[in-house]
């Protein structure tokens, strides 16, 4: 019977470190697609934006791999309580890491449009920066799983208000450049989708954070963020629509 044990224990495992495998190539995808979405929309590069589209599908496919694993691993090993927190908590972040693939997919698809138009200020740049410091903490995050580092996620956690304080200024931006001329409404629309959907992957980025805190301390983080995004009670300005195209 010890002998049994053991194996169905190493069995539980080899399936753990294969999901988990999987967790960390889905990220590493992810974090891929966030930095070629905002540059070739800094670089107005249409092949690298398709490159980014049809990178979505690979991630999805990913996803879709993982999570069979995970729901096969629960029904055949019956986890306890804490490995099933395991592998709970690895089919949620790849639920976030799958929505972070739409949005950045999202974000490409816009970079064919505003192609066409002239260039708003330096919007771009400042898109790209923003979408560098949502990798970041998407690696930050990856790694505070991988080291089940508590401290690492809600520091993660905490930097998402910097990502709304950086989508404000541009939605102010984006404002000031309309009223100033008609002709930069369309452009400034779109742009401002982007830097939402971007907002919203650090939104995601915190849902993995707070899964790492959840499976290091067995509880969600005790305080609930204020969101610092002004626009995000307002449904005119939701990019939920724009975030589910295929």
């Amino acid at each position: 019977m010890h002998e049994m044990n053991q194996h169905i224990a190493s069995a539980f495992d080899r399936d753990l470190e294969g999901i988990q495998a999987q967790i960390l190539k889905m990220g590493g995808l992810v974090e891929v697609a966030i930095r070629d979405a905002a540059k070739s929309l800094e670089t107005r590069d249409e092949d690298l934006a398709e490159q980014v589209r049809k990178g979505d599908k690979v991630i999805d496919a990913l996803e879709d791999t993982l999570n069979e694993e995970a729901a096969r691993v629960i029904a055949l090993r019956a986890p306890t309580a804490g490995d099933l927190r395991v592998v709970l908590s690895v089919m949620r972040m790849s639920a976030n890491l799958e929505r972070i693939g739409d949005l950045s997919k999202n974000m490409a698809k816009r970079t064919g449009v505003l192609v066409q138009m002239q260039s708003i200020g330096g919007t771009a740049a400042s898109l790209r920066r923003m979408a560098r410091d949502v990798e970041m903490m998407l690696k930050d995050a990856l790694d505070a799983y991988i080291q089940r580092d508590e401290a690492l996620a809600i520091d993660v956690i905490e930097r998402d208000a910097e990502i709304d304080q950086m989508y404000n200024t541009l939605f102010r931006e984006f404002l000031t450049f309309m009223l100033e001329d008609p002709r930069n409404i369309t452009s400034c629309m779109h742009l401002h989708f982007i830097a939402k959907n971007i907002e919203r992957m650090g939104d995601h980025v915190t849902s993995i954070a707070e899964q790492v805190v959840f499976l290091t301390s067995g509880s969600r983080p005790e305080d609930v963020r204020v969101k610092q995004d002004v626009t995000s009670v307002d449904p005119e300005f939701s990019p939920e629509h724009d975030a589910s195209e295929e």
